[in-house]
């Protein structure tokens, strides 16, 4: 698209009085102050003619496919002309749809037998997707009077993912010091144990795994050591409702669960069980099968960017329903949700009774650190105590559902954001040693 410039715009507008001083002074010049609108217009036909081939320049874009939450991509756009004489300038910008600061203008020069290269700066503000729609190049004839404009579309998708860069540190701390597969061999035997070894009893090992058979034989106390069982299926479970999108210390309730999943997955996948994703509210959003490998993080990583924050009410049956239909063996499922109330949970217990059933269950919400301090805070006013007593009252009924869910087998974990990560290892390397898989 080409337009007039400011300049050629001034140039023209000052022939407009001298015209209306020929005109009125000297009636018989009359026809000089079309010569001058004529010369104009011939500078301007002239600059376009002569930025042809700038116009069929080789305008190409890169785009990331990828970026994570705390960092910044480039979008590069290079551009190369052939049969070009002269220095030109050019102006860039992003056409961008999604949760990204604004697009800026970046500029450059070009130069003669050169190509350039311009860094297009995308920085996202959450997790999610950034869409790319196009780029725009902006640039001046050689004299400066006509303004040429460029769209190249691109339609493309960049995956904005969890930064796993505090995950990736976490879990080599961790494996570091031996925090699964220790010196210390795991002495208990039931679903999802091997056995080892023979190895003398000493006090403190549990009575019930001596091997009898064998101390008669040896004519002394012999225990069995088991090793924990690999190849588990472990499924991250993210209920994606409005209720997980409410922002605690500064990040989604879903992004907290997000965070620490991938911290689960990483050492899952470190200890040899299979890892797969499951997302739901009001409908099935996403579904990776379990796999196994630590190639497999780098697809879990990429699929998290598709659980989008939805604002709507989370169908449990629904969603446990389906999960219960596509996993074919027991799994460990990790469901990380919310829930208000008794009455909005009624539905949640139901639904995990039979996942409870077929599967090992961890129900991870987090703590809301809202309600303890405001039971906590000191009263001034009488609304202060009425406050307190109602925050006491959703403790007390979550409480409840708690209790509810662990009577049906189901392992209850509520943390603070900070201990999130910490406290669902833990408890995940517990299923582990005591072979419940």
């Amino acid at each position: 698209m080409m337009r007039p410039t400011r300049r050629a715009v001034m140039v023209f507008a000052v022939g407009i009085p001298l015209a209306l001083f020929v005109t009125i002074e000297y009636p018989s010049l009359w026809a000089l102050s079309f010569v001058y609108a004529a010369l104009v217009l011939v500078a301007i036909s002239i600059d376009t003619a002569l930025d042809w081939p700038l116009r069929r320049a080789d305008v190409s874009a890169e785009i990331p496919p990828e970026v994570q939450i705390g960092e910044h991509a480039s979008v590069r756009i290079t551009i190369k002309a052939a049969r070009r004489r002269w220095t030109t300038s050019f102006d860039a910008v992003c056409e961008q749809r999604g949760d990204a600061d604004p697009p800026r203008v970046v500029s450059g020069v070009l130069r003669p037998g050169t190509m350039l290269s311009l860094d297009l700066e995308l920085r996202p503000q959450r997790r999610g997707r950034v869409f790319i729609d196009a780029i725009s190049v902006r640039w001046r004839g050689p004299l400066g009077l006509s303004e040429f404009t460029r769209r190249i579309a691109l339609n493309r998708a960049i995956d904005v993912l969890p930064n796993v860069r505090g995950v990736q540190s976490a879990a080599l701390q961790f494996f570091a010091r031996e925090a699964i597969f220790g010196i210390k061999v795991q002495p208990q035997k039931g679903e999802g144990t091997e056995f080892e070894a023979l190895r003398d009893y000493t006090p403190g090992l549990d009575n019930r795994f001596i091997d009898w058979k064998h101390s008669a034989r040896h004519r002394k106390l012999v225990c069995k050591e088991f090793r924990t069982e690999r190849n588990h299926p472990v499924v991250l479970c993210f209920d994606t409702g409005h209720l997980m999108v409410e922002p605690v210390q500064g990040l989604s309730r879903l992004d907290h669960a997000i965070n620490a999943g991938l911290l689960l997955g990483w050492i899952s996948l470190k200890s040899g069980d299979l890892v797969g994703l499951y997302g739901f509210d009001a409908a099935i959003r996403l579904y990776r099968q379990p796999l196994s490998g630590m190639s497999n993080f780098a697809r879990l990583q990429r699929a998290t960017a598709e659980l989008d924050y939805h604002h709507e009410e989370t169908n449990f049956t629904l969603g446990l329903a389906e999960l219960n239909g596509r996993l074919k063996r027991r799994a460990l499922v990790i469901l990380f949700t919310e829930f208000v109330d008794t009455v909005t949970a009624e539905l949640l217990i139901e639904s995990m009774q039979q996942t409870a059933h077929r599967h090992v269950v961890v129900f991870v919400t987090l703590r809301d650190p809202f309600l303890q301090a405001t039971i906590d805070a000191r009263p001034e006013r009488f609304e202060d105590v009425a406050k307190a007593v109602i925050a006491h009252d959703f403790l007390r009924e979550r409480g409840i559902v708690f209790e509810r869910l662990e009577r049906l087998g189901v392992h209850c974990l509520e943390m603070p954001s900070d201990r999130l990560s910490v406290g669902l290892i833990n408890r995940y390397l517990v299923i582990k040693q005591r072979g419940i898989i």
